[in-house]
Protein backbone atom coordinates (compact mmCIF):
# COMPACT_ATOMS: atom_id res chain seq x y z
CA UNK A 1 0.00 0.00 0.00
CA UNK A 2 0.86 2.98 -0.86
CA UNK A 3 2.25 5.98 1.86
CA UNK A 4 3.51 3.64 4.04
CA UNK A 5 0.34 3.47 6.49
CA UNK A 6 -0.55 -0.05 7.96
CA UNK A 7 -1.62 -2.88 5.44
CA UNK A 8 -5.14 -3.50 6.58
CA UNK A 9 -6.81 -6.87 6.56
CA UNK A 10 -9.79 -7.05 3.84
CA UNK A 11 -11.08 -10.42 4.83
CA UNK A 12 -14.55 -9.85 6.11
CA UNK A 13 -15.31 -11.83 9.19
CA UNK A 14 -17.94 -13.37 10.35
CA UNK A 15 -20.30 -12.09 12.83
CA UNK A 16 -20.52 -15.17 14.76
CA UNK A 17 -18.09 -18.06 15.71
CA UNK A 18 -20.08 -20.73 16.98
CA UNK A 19 -19.99 -23.95 15.45
CA UNK A 20 -22.48 -25.47 13.32
CA UNK A 21 -25.54 -26.47 14.71
CA UNK A 22 -28.96 -27.81 13.42
CA UNK A 23 -31.51 -24.35 13.21
CA UNK A 24 -34.06 -26.08 11.25
CA UNK A 25 -37.59 -26.45 11.89
CA UNK A 26 -38.54 -29.67 13.76
CA UNK A 27 -41.75 -31.83 13.64
CA UNK A 28 -43.16 -30.87 17.65
CA UNK A 29 -45.54 -33.55 17.62
CA UNK A 30 -46.49 -36.71 19.92
CA UNK A 31 -48.60 -39.38 19.95
CA UNK A 32 -52.32 -39.71 21.35
CA UNK A 33 -55.15 -41.89 20.64
CA UNK A 34 -57.87 -41.01 18.22
CA UNK A 35 -61.14 -40.94 18.63
CA UNK A 36 -62.83 -44.16 17.11
CA UNK A 37 -65.84 -46.51 18.28
CA UNK A 38 -65.83 -50.13 18.73
CA UNK A 39 -65.92 -52.03 15.12
CA UNK A 40 -69.49 -53.52 16.05
CA UNK A 41 -71.74 -50.33 15.89
CA UNK A 42 -70.15 -49.32 12.09
CA UNK A 43 -71.43 -53.17 11.76
CA UNK A 44 -74.82 -52.75 13.19
CA UNK A 45 -75.23 -48.76 11.14
CA UNK A 46 -74.48 -50.81 8.49
CA UNK A 47 -76.98 -53.43 9.48
CA UNK A 48 -79.78 -50.68 9.95
CA UNK A 49 -78.90 -48.53 6.54
CA UNK A 50 -79.45 -51.96 4.56
CA UNK A 51 -82.87 -52.55 6.35
CA UNK A 52 -83.63 -49.12 5.34
CA UNK A 53 -83.21 -49.67 1.70
CA UNK A 54 -84.29 -52.52 1.90
CA UNK A 55 -87.65 -51.55 2.61
CA UNK A 56 -87.75 -48.34 0.74
CA UNK A 57 -87.10 -50.60 -2.06
CA UNK A 58 -89.80 -53.04 -1.32
CA UNK A 59 -93.03 -50.78 -0.24
CA UNK A 60 -91.87 -47.50 -2.41
CA UNK A 61 -92.33 -46.55 -5.96
CA UNK A 62 -88.82 -47.64 -8.18
CA UNK A 63 -88.58 -43.59 -9.24
CA UNK A 64 -89.35 -41.73 -5.69
CA UNK A 65 -86.87 -44.72 -4.16
CA UNK A 66 -83.75 -43.74 -6.44
CA UNK A 67 -82.11 -41.10 -4.64
CA UNK A 68 -82.54 -42.45 -0.79
CA UNK A 69 -81.11 -45.60 -2.15
CA UNK A 70 -78.21 -44.00 -3.35
CA UNK A 71 -77.76 -42.08 -0.38
CA UNK A 72 -78.39 -44.98 1.48
CA UNK A 73 -75.38 -46.73 -0.57
CA UNK A 74 -72.98 -44.11 -0.35
CA UNK A 75 -73.61 -44.00 3.17
CA UNK A 76 -73.08 -47.61 3.59
CA UNK A 77 -69.78 -47.61 1.44
CA UNK A 78 -68.52 -44.24 3.62
CA UNK A 79 -69.17 -46.52 7.00
CA UNK A 80 -67.16 -49.23 5.07
CA UNK A 81 -64.11 -46.89 5.10
CA UNK A 82 -64.05 -46.01 8.39
CA UNK A 83 -63.95 -49.37 9.29
CA UNK A 84 -60.44 -50.52 10.20
CA UNK A 85 -58.63 -53.48 11.70
CA UNK A 86 -56.10 -53.44 14.06
CA UNK A 87 -53.52 -56.94 14.53
CA UNK A 88 -51.78 -57.37 18.05
CA UNK A 89 -48.32 -55.65 17.40
CA UNK A 90 -49.76 -53.41 15.10
CA UNK A 91 -51.25 -49.78 14.82
CA UNK A 92 -52.91 -47.00 12.70
CA UNK A 93 -52.16 -43.79 12.75
CA UNK A 94 -55.13 -41.79 11.57
CA UNK A 95 -54.63 -38.67 9.20
CA UNK A 96 -57.56 -36.46 7.81
CA UNK A 97 -56.83 -34.06 5.44
CA UNK A 98 -53.34 -33.60 6.05
CA UNK A 99 -53.84 -32.97 9.94
CA UNK A 100 -52.58 -35.59 12.39
CA UNK A 101 -55.92 -37.40 14.35
CA UNK A 102 -54.27 -40.10 16.77
CA UNK A 103 -53.15 -43.24 16.82
CA UNK A 104 -55.59 -46.35 16.90
CA UNK A 105 -53.52 -48.97 19.27
CA UNK A 106 -56.32 -50.87 20.19
CA UNK A 107 -56.28 -54.33 18.52
CA UNK A 108 -59.89 -55.39 16.77
CA UNK A 109 -61.89 -53.62 14.73
CA UNK A 110 -62.35 -49.61 15.21
CA UNK A 111 -64.68 -46.95 13.51
CA UNK A 112 -62.56 -44.22 12.90
CA UNK A 113 -63.39 -40.59 11.55
CA UNK A 114 -64.44 -40.69 7.99
CA UNK A 115 -62.76 -39.41 4.83
CA UNK A 116 -59.62 -39.92 6.78
CA UNK A 117 -56.29 -42.25 5.78
CA UNK A 118 -54.72 -44.36 7.84
CA UNK A 119 -51.06 -45.83 7.78
CA UNK A 120 -49.90 -48.85 9.86
CA UNK A 121 -46.61 -49.01 12.01
CA UNK A 122 -45.31 -52.00 13.59
CA UNK A 123 -44.94 -51.37 17.19
CA UNK A 124 -43.30 -55.03 17.91
CA UNK A 125 -39.59 -55.14 19.00
CA UNK A 126 -37.36 -55.37 15.92
CA UNK A 127 -33.57 -55.96 15.16
CA UNK A 128 -30.86 -55.91 12.85
CA UNK A 129 -27.51 -56.24 12.14
CA UNK A 130 -25.12 -53.20 11.27
CA UNK A 131 -22.36 -53.70 8.57
CA UNK A 132 -18.90 -54.07 9.16
CA UNK A 133 -17.77 -51.40 9.81
CA UNK A 134 -13.72 -50.39 9.59
CA UNK A 135 -12.54 -48.05 11.80
CA UNK A 136 -9.38 -46.79 13.61
CA UNK A 137 -9.67 -47.40 17.56
CA UNK A 138 -8.44 -44.70 19.99
CA UNK A 139 -5.12 -45.96 19.32
CA UNK A 140 -5.08 -45.74 15.59
CA UNK A 141 -5.41 -49.65 14.53
CA UNK A 142 -8.05 -50.42 12.01
CA UNK A 143 -10.26 -52.17 13.60
CA UNK A 144 -13.62 -54.72 11.95
CA UNK A 145 -16.68 -54.35 14.31
CA UNK A 146 -19.95 -55.17 14.09
CA UNK A 147 -23.39 -54.81 16.35
CA UNK A 148 -27.02 -56.34 17.03
CA UNK A 149 -29.13 -53.04 17.21
CA UNK A 150 -33.26 -54.36 18.91
CA UNK A 151 -35.74 -51.41 19.20
CA UNK A 152 -38.93 -50.81 19.08
CA UNK A 153 -41.46 -47.73 18.00
CA UNK A 154 -42.54 -46.49 21.11
CA UNK A 155 -43.99 -42.58 19.42
CA UNK A 156 -45.89 -43.52 16.58
CA UNK A 157 -46.47 -40.14 15.24
CA UNK A 158 -42.54 -38.89 15.96
CA UNK A 159 -41.87 -42.19 13.74
CA UNK A 160 -44.48 -40.99 10.80
CA UNK A 161 -44.01 -37.26 10.82
CA UNK A 162 -40.93 -36.49 12.11
CA UNK A 163 -38.28 -38.54 10.01
CA UNK A 164 -38.67 -39.59 6.21
CA UNK A 165 -38.21 -43.19 6.88
CA UNK A 166 -37.44 -44.16 10.45
CA UNK A 167 -36.11 -47.52 8.89
CA UNK A 168 -33.56 -46.15 7.40
CA UNK A 169 -32.97 -43.62 10.03
CA UNK A 170 -31.85 -46.47 12.81
CA UNK A 171 -30.41 -48.00 10.98
CA UNK A 172 -27.62 -45.20 10.16
CA UNK A 173 -27.75 -43.60 13.33
CA UNK A 174 -26.48 -46.96 15.26
CA UNK A 175 -23.76 -47.11 12.59
CA UNK A 176 -23.11 -43.67 13.12
CA UNK A 177 -22.91 -44.41 17.05
CA UNK A 178 -20.76 -47.48 16.52
CA UNK A 179 -18.04 -45.61 14.61
CA UNK A 180 -17.65 -42.60 17.32
CA UNK A 181 -17.66 -45.36 20.61
CA UNK A 182 -15.30 -47.45 18.62
CA UNK A 183 -12.74 -44.65 17.99
CA UNK A 184 -13.05 -43.75 21.69
CA UNK A 185 -11.70 -47.21 23.20
CA UNK A 186 -8.35 -48.87 22.02
CA UNK A 187 -9.14 -52.71 21.03
CA UNK A 188 -6.93 -54.18 23.84
CA UNK A 189 -6.35 -52.06 27.09
CA UNK A 190 -2.37 -51.89 27.71
CA UNK A 191 -1.57 -54.12 31.05
CA UNK A 192 -4.79 -55.12 31.34
CA UNK A 193 -5.63 -51.87 32.72
CA UNK A 194 -8.86 -49.34 31.22
CA UNK A 195 -11.77 -49.71 29.06
CA UNK A 196 -11.07 -51.77 25.74
CA UNK A 197 -13.13 -52.92 23.04
CA UNK A 198 -12.37 -56.44 23.27
CA UNK A 199 -12.31 -56.99 27.24
CA UNK A 200 -14.83 -54.26 28.70
CA UNK A 201 -17.97 -55.21 26.25
CA UNK A 202 -20.62 -54.72 29.19
CA UNK A 203 -19.13 -51.45 29.51
CA UNK A 204 -18.82 -50.15 26.24
CA UNK A 205 -22.84 -52.10 25.18
CA UNK A 206 -23.94 -50.24 27.79
CA UNK A 207 -22.37 -46.60 26.57
CA UNK A 208 -23.18 -47.69 22.94
CA UNK A 209 -26.97 -48.12 24.26
CA UNK A 210 -27.14 -44.74 25.43
CA UNK A 211 -25.52 -43.07 22.16
CA UNK A 212 -27.84 -45.00 19.94
CA UNK A 213 -31.14 -44.16 22.16
CA UNK A 214 -30.21 -39.95 22.44
CA UNK A 215 -29.77 -40.51 18.64
CA UNK A 216 -32.95 -41.82 17.79
CA UNK A 217 -35.18 -40.22 20.49
CA UNK A 218 -36.39 -37.85 18.28
CA UNK A 219 -37.77 -40.34 15.63
CA UNK A 220 -39.72 -42.09 18.67
CA UNK A 221 -37.46 -44.91 18.66
CA UNK A 222 -36.89 -46.86 22.00
CA UNK A 223 -33.85 -48.76 21.79
CA UNK A 224 -33.87 -52.00 24.23
CA UNK A 225 -30.51 -53.17 23.64
CA UNK A 226 -27.40 -53.25 21.81
CA UNK A 227 -24.85 -55.49 21.78
CA UNK A 228 -20.94 -56.44 19.68
CA UNK A 229 -21.89 -59.15 17.19
CA UNK A 230 -18.28 -58.76 15.36
CA UNK A 231 -14.88 -57.84 16.35
CA UNK A 232 -11.69 -58.38 15.06
CA UNK A 233 -8.70 -56.32 14.13
CA UNK A 234 -8.77 -55.44 10.33
CA UNK A 235 -6.68 -58.15 8.36
CA UNK A 236 -3.74 -56.08 7.28
CA UNK A 237 -2.52 -55.96 10.47
CA UNK A 238 -4.15 -58.69 12.22
CA UNK A 239 -0.99 -61.13 11.73
CA UNK A 240 0.89 -58.25 13.68
CA UNK A 241 -1.17 -58.36 16.69
CA UNK A 242 -1.38 -61.94 16.65
CA UNK A 243 1.82 -62.12 17.24
CA UNK A 244 2.09 -58.95 20.02
CA UNK A 245 -0.87 -61.00 21.71
CA UNK A 246 1.42 -64.49 21.43
CA UNK A 247 4.27 -62.35 22.69
CA UNK A 248 2.66 -60.96 25.76
CA UNK A 249 1.42 -64.48 26.50
CA UNK A 250 4.28 -65.80 26.53
CA UNK A 251 5.81 -62.73 28.84
CA UNK A 252 3.29 -63.67 31.07
CA UNK A 253 3.66 -67.19 31.09
CA UNK A 254 7.70 -66.67 31.79
CA UNK A 255 6.89 -64.49 34.39
CA UNK A 256 4.56 -67.14 36.35
CA UNK A 257 7.53 -69.60 35.89
CA UNK A 258 10.02 -68.11 36.74
CA UNK A 259 8.12 -66.37 40.25
CA UNK A 260 7.46 -70.30 40.57
CA UNK A 261 10.95 -71.44 40.33
CA UNK A 262 12.21 -68.44 43.05
CA UNK A 263 9.48 -69.84 45.50
CA UNK A 264 10.78 -73.34 44.49
CA UNK A 265 14.88 -72.44 44.90
CA UNK A 266 13.85 -70.55 48.42
CA UNK A 267 12.28 -73.64 49.74
CA UNK A 268 15.03 -76.11 48.79
CA UNK A 269 17.81 -73.36 50.30
CA UNK A 270 15.76 -73.56 53.65
CA UNK A 271 14.84 -77.27 53.79
CA UNK A 272 18.66 -77.52 53.27
CA UNK A 273 19.96 -75.20 55.66
CA UNK A 274 17.29 -76.73 58.24
CA UNK A 275 19.36 -80.11 57.84
CA UNK A 276 22.82 -81.08 58.59
CA UNK A 277 23.24 -83.05 56.04
CA UNK A 278 24.79 -81.08 53.28
CA UNK A 279 26.65 -77.60 54.00
CA UNK A 280 27.40 -75.02 51.23
CA UNK A 281 28.95 -72.61 50.80
CA UNK A 282 28.15 -69.70 48.95
CA UNK A 283 30.02 -70.81 45.54
CA UNK A 284 27.92 -74.08 45.79
CA UNK A 285 24.91 -72.34 46.82
CA UNK A 286 25.23 -70.29 43.52
CA UNK A 287 25.49 -73.27 41.25
CA UNK A 288 22.82 -74.48 42.97
CA UNK A 289 20.41 -71.97 42.85
CA UNK A 290 22.21 -71.28 38.81
CA UNK A 291 21.12 -75.26 38.01
CA UNK A 292 17.86 -75.46 39.68
CA UNK A 293 16.61 -72.24 37.88
CA UNK A 294 17.80 -73.48 34.86
CA UNK A 295 15.93 -76.93 35.33
CA UNK A 296 13.00 -75.58 36.58
CA UNK A 297 12.33 -72.30 34.17
CA UNK A 298 14.30 -74.30 30.79
CA UNK A 299 11.55 -75.14 27.87
CA UNK A 300 13.16 -79.17 26.97
CA UNK A 301 13.52 -82.05 30.12
CA UNK A 302 16.67 -81.83 31.85
CA UNK A 303 18.94 -84.28 31.79
CA UNK A 304 20.87 -85.14 34.63
CA UNK A 305 24.37 -85.91 35.07
CA UNK A 306 25.47 -88.23 38.12
CA UNK A 307 28.23 -86.83 40.04
CA UNK A 308 30.73 -89.47 41.86
CA UNK A 309 33.09 -87.42 43.40
CA UNK A 310 33.27 -85.09 46.19
CA UNK A 311 31.21 -81.73 45.36
CA UNK A 312 34.82 -79.94 44.76
CA UNK A 313 35.75 -82.26 42.11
Amino acid sequence: MAGGGPIMDTVPQRPDAAPFTHSGARVDIEERSARCVGGGWGVLAIAVLLAIGIALVSAGQARLIVFPVVVIVLLIILVLRSLVIVQPGETRVVQLFGRYVGTVRRPGMSWVVPFSTRRKVSVRIRNFETKRLRVNDADGNPVELAAIVVWQVSDTAKATYAVDDYLDFVMVQAESALRQIATAYPYDASGGEGISLRDSTDVVATELSHEVTTRVAPAGIEIVEVRISHLAYAPEIAQAMLRRQQAGAVVQARSRIVEGAVGMVEMALDRLNESDYVTLDDERRAAMVSNLMVVLCSDQPAAPIVNAGTLYS
